[in-house]
This record gives structure tokens, C-alpha cells and sequence, in this order.
């Protein structure tokens, strides 16, 4: 039977539509926002004769729009939803034996695909408002690019968006053909919000809801119409609505519209208002597409969206509310003039709308991808290379995600799936969550592992009227009606979502294989420890500061009943720049602990050089990841490790710190002299600069550190004993015979030669030196003398002491007989007798 169906823009588009589909495995359909394709083109096409007896499923971001839409195509039809058209989300379905258009939330394709990837009567695959770029969306459309290219080249695709540009989702579905809809949309009127004065950036200066509600109020009183405004999330939703019911006019609501909002309420919102009456609808961004709220003719939007950023460096994701894109803002903008012309009213300033990002980035770049790698690796796919991708799942996240799939034993060293990776993937929750309830199961803990699974999917179970409590085991009281926070509620709603997820994931789990056990408070840490072992935290002795597993810092996010756990297990935190905060956790006990992880717990020695004591610490420690369980002193640690460490420690203080005389530095300089002059030498000499001997600690003095713990005990030291060592005998008698220790002068002293300069230097008094004619030298180096007067100051330095007494004498001598009169300064000092005394004997 024919379908007639309503005049919308995107009609005058559905002839041609039909046609290149009947001629094309893929077409790209793009149409404006409000054009109707969501509710007019599945209908369109129900009778297209390539469609045989098949069905059509379109898929769609949201449960919301899910089940919106197809109540709109019932209603065309005149039928009750779960006839002709039905639906299916993860917690409710509407279909029957009859349903030839089923329009699902993105994953469920997923889980079809994983069953049946020949996807046996179904004949169409639309993919609605692709220009959200969900993960599952990306995900669901490569698999059937697979699917299609090997088992059903039947099968048809059409992808359709409003915003996103086609030419790459075209090139990406084997350059297929662009079907476009100009589409209608009265005027709407733009009007930007300046910012002001002093103000340094949107939205930091100023709450957002009391912006919003002084605008949303100025156009009551002055625009026709209902009003749609624009919210990054619940918190601001609230706070708005708080502020706009203080002050409204006579038959003017205000409602709430959000994912987590019971179904009652969400029909609410999108349902025409009474003759008379007007509605100021308070939504997300899960109104930005398919969704038409009848009667809007006013758009605020606080240009803002909160979204979560995953970080592969430390496996968490971090909330941030951040600015819309500008295919975001248009989208929003019509919404009020999808009916009639309209208002937008931007709570930011015109200059800004170009700054603004062409294009909301796709969810796969920035979510945790460990649900995708566990989906591919049960399609047999250990590289995301392998399918077509408008975007390609980045390397660092994937590898991240493979990472975790191998922690939760899921898949093998190379990627590959194991029976337990494939019961996780038959489990609609996130790997984390299904290994625990499957682990649960084995543990006897079935039903708590499925009622925390179910917990944590769903919005907080309790409304808090002052600090929140993030305690996990509280909501399990609450779930079992055991007892509550006194200063929370349960959210009814929400508990009805949970106890229905729990149903659902019960039927999608085998039995359990071991009697069920009774639950206690423990049972919650132990659980949830098996979904996230890398979340496993120690608590660091100060005011809710707590150690991951993973070496993140994490901090309780308000004042908790658990925040004197010395162990947690944390659900839900938030990355921060320094430190993450805990939003939900469990405790777990230290002997379930060390129980449950026996395996991946791990005992070091460890024997390392302590700064602040100046001392060597060896101690027996008990790792898991980066969380020290135990520490307790070795007895009798390994005495070369003992050693390293003391090398450790004089390398950190400097070869200054140890016990130097001026022997142990004498013999330092002459060896280091005969190692750079030396060239006739058979065997090579040592380096023994401070440079070298620091380098070379543990050959020259390790040996002599036996039985040492601290700085203390390097008094003991014998440096020149351990630095003697490093010659052998030849070596010592020729270096007393290249580098002598003294040098004889003609007064006949024996005067220390000093070996640490450039230049091998005697100090001398110059008295003593009359009659030597030439500079002596050692190793074939000339000395430096340093030639000093009476009072054993220096009045001249040479290397060419015939030079000197040629030239320079005679003017130090008449500067030096007027100083000191009474002592000898002969004419002629190559003839002179040499004296140490005030002159020679007998003169």
C-alpha cells in the first residue's frame, strides 16, 4: 500500500534518492537540520523493490532520538510504534515480527555484526546525523564496509548528515554518489552577546546559568514562542532552572531535557505546548539533531558542550566543558527557524564565531578505545589499518586500549582474542566491567558484579543535598534497599535504569560456575579491583591523597567516609593536571589485596644510596605497579650491590667528599702526569684527573669499600693504598724514577715537587738555587720554578732559569738587596755558593 507521506524539504530530494540506490551499493545523502530525512526517508524507501522483503535499520546517536523518531514514523503511518516501525536501545525495544524499519542506538549494529556479519535480512543500513562522529558510529560503519566487501555485496548503506562535508565520507564508501537537499529554513534573526568590560574569557568570570536565565527572561517578555536553550550539562541545566522559576510568567514552563532523564519527562519536553501555554526547554546537545521540539521559535545558546578527553599516557579521561564548533552553533541556531522565522541569541561575541572550530572532532580521537580494540579483535582484526576509517583510531590510544585487553586477559601477546576476550565482547558494558562480571562469577560474587556494572553506566543513584559521599558501597545499600547517605536521595529514575540494566546484563552472562556467596562490604573493593587494577590506590599518609597502581597522584574529591582507607579502588576520577580526583571508589582490605593479586605482585630488592642519610638503604620490598605494599630491612643484603650503591653515593657528593691527604693527592698528580707525558711507556698508563677517577670508581676503589654502609665509614679510606693498586710494580718503580717526589737544589734541600699543576712546579727560595745553570726537568718536561724571596714570597716564575739569570737577575737583585740588606746577593749567581741561610757560612 502506498505511503503518503508530508511536503518536507528533503522530499522534493527522496525521487532521486531512490534512484541512485537502486543503481548503488552506498549513496551519501547531505540535507540541512529540520529537512525531515530522519522521519521522511526510511519511509520513502520502504517499497523500493531492491528491498525485497527486507528490512531497514537506521541507526541513531541517541536513545532519545531513537525512540523519537520512530514514534514521528508510527504516527505517519497511523500504526503503534513496534509495528511497521520500531525501535531498539540498550534498555527498551519496541519491535515484532511485523517491524520492517528498526531504528537503534550505533552499538547495537555492533552486536549484530559480532553475531551474524552477513546481517541476514536486513537490506538497508542508514546512518543518521553521521556528522556526530560517534565511536560507535565509526566503528558500526567499517565493520560493514567489511561485512559488505566479503559476505554481502547486496547489502546497501546510505549515510546521511546535515553538516559534515561529503566528499570524504563519499570517497570513504567507494566514491559514492552525494544526494543533496537544499532544504527550507525561515530567517533566524542572530543576535550576539558582547562581553563585558574587564571580563578576560567567556564563561570564566561569570555563571553561565545566571546569564542564561537573565536572557532566556528578556526574551520571554519580548519574542513569541517557545524557547530552546542550550547547556553544557546537568549541573548548569539546574542551576538555571532554579533561577528562571523565581520569576515566570502565568502558563510558562521550564523542563529539563537530557539523556538520563526518565522517559516521562523527556516526552515533556519535546511535546507541543497547550493553546496558550509556553515552554522554556533546558537541554544539552542532544538537541542539537533529529529531534524537532514543536513550537520552538527562540534559540539561547551558551555556545558550550562538555566532553570527555581521553589521556593514553595515564589511561583516564578528564571532563572538560569546552566551546561548541561553528557546524555545532549553526545547528543549534536552526532549531528556531525549522517552523517559522526565528531568534538565536549567542552568549558570545560575534568576533569569537570565527574562532570557533569548523567541525566538533570525531569521538575516536579523543575517547578510551579499549571497547573498539576488544570489538575489532573479535572481528579477527588486530590492526585498525585493516578496515576503512574516516578517521583512523590513533596509535598511542589503541595501544593503550591493547594494553588494558591484555591486563583483563582478554587477548593474547599479538592482539589476538581468547575465549574469555570473546565472553567480554558478548557483554554490552565496557571490557573493565565485563571481565569483572565474569571474574565476579567465578568468585561467587555474580550479583554484585552485575548490579556495580549497572551502577556504574548509569547517572549517580543518590542526589546529594551537600557533599557527596564517593563511596560506591552506598549506592550497593541504596540498589538493595539497605540503607542511604543521610544526606542523599535515591533517584528513582535512575534505580529503575539500573535494576533494568541489571536484568539485561544478567540474560547476556552465563550462570554463574560458583555458588553465590554472600555479599558484604568488602565484596565492592574486591569487585570493582577486578574491573580496575590499574586504579588500585595506597594512600600516602596525607589528607585524601591517595597513590594509583598506574604512579598517578589521585585526591578525594570532597570530605568521604572512606578517605582513612589505607587501600581504595577507584571507579570514576577525573584527570587533572597534577592529580586526578576521586569521584568514586570502594575500599579493599590489604589481605584481599595481596589475596586477589597475588600473581602480579612483585618482590624486589632494593639497595640504593639514601641522599638525605647519606647512607645506603637495602631493603626487601613488595610492588604491585607503582604501589610499595611492604618494606622491611635486608639482613644480609648482597655485598655488590651494596658497593654499587656507596659508588652511587660518592658519585652524587663528589670525589671531594672522601678522605684526600696530601699524599693520596701527590700520588694522584704524578700518575696523571706520567698518563699525559709518558709516550715511551709499554703499557698504558692510568687517567687519574678528579674526571676520571669519578668515572672509574668501580674499577680503583669499589674493592675498597667492602663492608662500608655510609659516608661515615670512608674515613677509613686508604685512598693512596687504592690508587697505588692501580699500577703494577714495573709501574711504581717507574713512576718514582719519570716523576721524583723532590728535587735536590745546589743549597743541597730537597724541595717537594708539585705535580697538579699544568706544569710540574718547585717552590724555592732563590738563594738556594745560585750556581744551578740550567731548568732542571722530570719526565723530559722543563719545571716550573716558582723563585721566592727571603720571606718566601714569589719574585719570579720561569722555565728558562739560564734566561733569567741573563736577564731578569740583576733588577730582582737591586729590588731585594734594598728589602733584605743582610743577605747575600752576589754579582754573579752562576758562580755564587748556593745557601739556605741568610748567607754562606764564612762570609
Amino acid at each position: 500500500m502506498p505511503i503518503t507521506l508530508p511536503d518536507l524539504p528533503v522530499t522534493e530530494a527522496l525521487p532521486r534518492l531512490r534512484e541512485t540506490l537502486a543503481s548503488h551499493a552506498n549513496v551519501v545523502l547531505q540535507a540541512p537540520p529540520g529537512a525531515g530525512k530522519s522521519t521522511l526517508v526510511p519511509l520513502a524507501l520502504l517499497e523500493a523493490p531492491w528491498l525485497a522483503s527486507n528490512r531497514i535499520v537506521m541507526l541513531e546517536p541517541r536513545r532519545l532520538a531513537a525512540r523519537a523518531v520512530a514514534t514521528r514514523m508510527a504516527q505517519l503511518l497511523d500504526e503503534p510504534v513496534g509495528r511497521t516501525v520500531g525501535y531498539r536501545t540498550r534498555l527498551d525495544s519496541r519491535v515484532s515480527g511485523q517491524t520492517r524499519i528498526e531504528v537503534v542506538t550505533e552499538g547495537i549494529l555492533t552486536r549484530w555484526l559480532q553475531r551474524d556479519a552477513a546481517l541476514e535480512g536486513i537490506g538497508l543500513l542508514i546512518f543518521d546525523e553521521f556528522h556526530e562522529r560517534s565511536l560507535q558510529a565509526d566503528l558500526g560503519l567499517a565493520l560493514a564496509l567489511d561485512a559488505q566487501g566479503t559476505l554481502r555485496d547486496d547489502l546497501k548503506m546510505l549515510v546521511m548528515s546535515a553538516t559534515l562535508d561529503g566528499e570524504g565520507v563519499a570517497k570513504l564508501l567507494g566514491d559514492a554518489p552525494i544526494v543533496s537537499s537544499a532544504g527550507r529554513m525561515f530567517p533566524v534573526e542572530t543576535h550576539h552577546r558582547e562581553r563585558p568590560p574587564g571580563q578576560a574569557a567567556r564563561g570564566r568570570d561569570e555563571d553561565i546559568a545566571v546569564v542564561t536565565a537573565s536572557i532566556v527572561r528578556r526574551s520571554i517578555e519580548q519574542d513569541e514562542g517557545d524557547v530552546l536553550v542550550f547547556l553544557p550539562g546537568q549541573g548548569e541545566i539546574r542551576r538555571t532552572q532554579r533561577f528562571l522559576e523565581e520569576s515566570l510568567p502565568p502558563r510558562t514552563r521550564v523542563l529539563p531535557l537530557y539523556g538520563e532523564l526518565p522517559i516521562e519527562e523527556q516526552d515533556a519536553a519535546i511535546r507541543p505546548s497547550a493553546a496558550g501555554d509556553r515552554k522554556i526547554v533546558l537541554a544539552t546537545n542532544i538537541a542539537e539533531t533529529s529531534l524537532t521540539i514543536e513550537g520552538v521559535r527562540v534559540v539561547v545558546d551558551a555556545g558550550l558542550a562538555r566532553r570527555s578527553r581521553f589521556d593514553p599516557a595515564t589511561g583516564m579521561s578528564r571532563l572538560e566543558v569546552v566551546r561548541i564548533s561553528r557546524a555545532s552553533a549553526d545547528q543549534r541556531r536552526g532549531r528556531a527557524g525549522r517552523l517559522a522565522p526565528g531568534i538565536c541569541y549567542r552568549l558570545w561575541p560575534e568576533p569569537e564565531q570565527g574562532m570557533l572550530a569548523a567541525q566538533t572532532p570525531a569521538e575516536i580521537l579523543e575517547a578510551d578505545l579499549a571497547p573498539l580494540a576488544l570489538e575489532l579483535a573479535n572481528w579477527g582484526i588486530s590492526d585498525p589499518q585493516q578496515l576503512r576509517w574516516l578517521d583512523v583510531p590513533p596509535a598511542a590510544s589503541f595501544a593503550q586500549a591493547r594494553d588494558l585487553l591484555k591486563d583483563l586477559d582478554a587477548v593474547d601477546a599479538d592482539g589476538r582474542i581468547n575465549s574469555h576476550g570473546r565472553t567480554l565482547a558478548r557483554i554490552g558494558v565496557h571490557p573493565r566491567l565485563a571481565h569483572m562480571i565474569v571474574r565476579g562469577g567465578e568468585m561467587g560474587l555474580r550479583q554484585p558484579a552485575l548490579q556495580i556494572a549497572a551502577l556504574l553506566g548509569e547517572r549517580d543513584l543518590l542526589r546529594s543535598s551537600g557533599q557527596r559521599d564517593i563511596d560506591l558501597r552506598l549506592r550497593i545499600d541504596a540498589l538493595r534497599e539497605r540503607r542511604t547517605s543521610r544526606s542523599a536521595t535515591i533517584d528513582a529514575g535512575v534505580r529503575q535504569r539500573v535494576t533494568r540494566s541489571i536484568d539485561l546484563l544478567a540474560r547476556q552472562v552465563s550462570a554463574p560456575q560458583s555458588r553465590e556467596a554472600e555479599y558484604d562490604d568488602a565484596s565492592a573493593g574486591r569487585l570493582l579491583a577486578l574491573a580496575y587494577p590499574d586504579r588500585i590506590a595506597q594512600s600516602r599518609g596525607e589528607g585524601g591523597r591517595y597513590l594509583l597502581t598506574s604512579g598517578r597522584g589521585a585526591k578525594l574529591a570532597d570530605v568521604s567516609s572512606i578517605g582513612r582507607a589505607e587501600f581504595l579502588v577507584i571507579a570514576d576520577l577525573d584527570a587533572g593536571e597534577r592529580e586526578a580526583t576521586i569521584r568514586l571508589a570502594a575500599p579493599i582490605e590489604r589481605a584481599t589485596l595481596e589475596a586477589d593479586f597475588a600473581s602480579h605482585i612483585d618482590t624486589r630488592e632494593r639497595i640504593e644510596w639514601n641522599s638525605r642519610e647519606q647512607a645506603v638503604n637495602a631493603q626487601r620490598e613488595r610492588w604491585l605497579g607503582a604501589v610499595c605494599l611492604e618494606s622491611r630491612r635486608l639482613d644480609t643484603p648482597d655485598s655488590g650491590k651494596m658497593v654499587s650503591a656507596l659508588v652511587a653515593g660518592i658519585r652524587e657528593l663528589g670525589l671531594a667528599s672522601l678522605p684526600w691527604t696530601k699524599e693520596s693527592r701527590a700520588l694522584q698528580s704524578r700518575i696523571d702526569f706520567v698518563h699525559l707525558h709518558d709516550k715511551r711507556s709499554t703499557k698504558p698508563w692510568p687517567a687519574t684527573s678528579d674526571a676520571a677517577l669519578l668515572e672509574t670508581l668501580e674499577h680503583w676503589l669499589a674493592p675498597w669499600l667492602d663492608g662500608m654502609t655510609r659516608r661515615d665509614h670512608w674515613s677509613r679510606l686508604d685512598l693512596h693504598g687504592a690508587l697505588i693498586g692501580l699500577l703494577d710494580w714495573d709501574q711504581q718503580q717507574r713512576l718514582n724514577e719519570l716523576t721524583p717526589t723532590h728535587l735536590a737544589v745546589p743549597s743541597g734541600s730537597r724541595i717537594p715537587i708539585d705535580y697538579s699543576t699544568p706544569s710540574p712546579t718547585v717552590a724555592v727560595r732563590l738563594q738556594e738555587v745560585f750556581g744551578m745553570h740550567e731548568t732542571p726537568r722530570v719526565a723530559g718536561v722543563p719545571l716550573t720554578l716558582e723563585l721566592l724571596s727571603p720571606a718566601h714570597r714569589p719574585v719570579q716564575v720561569t722555565q728558562d732559569l739560564a734566561s733569567f739569570w741573563s736577564r731578569g737577575y740583576a733588577e730582582v737583585k737591586r729590588e731585594l738587596k734594598g728589602r733584605y740588606p743582610r743577605h747575600y746577593w752576589p754579582d754573579d749567581p752562576l758562580t755564587a755558593e748556593a745557601t739556605s741561610r741568610a748567607k754562606p757560612r764564612g762570609t
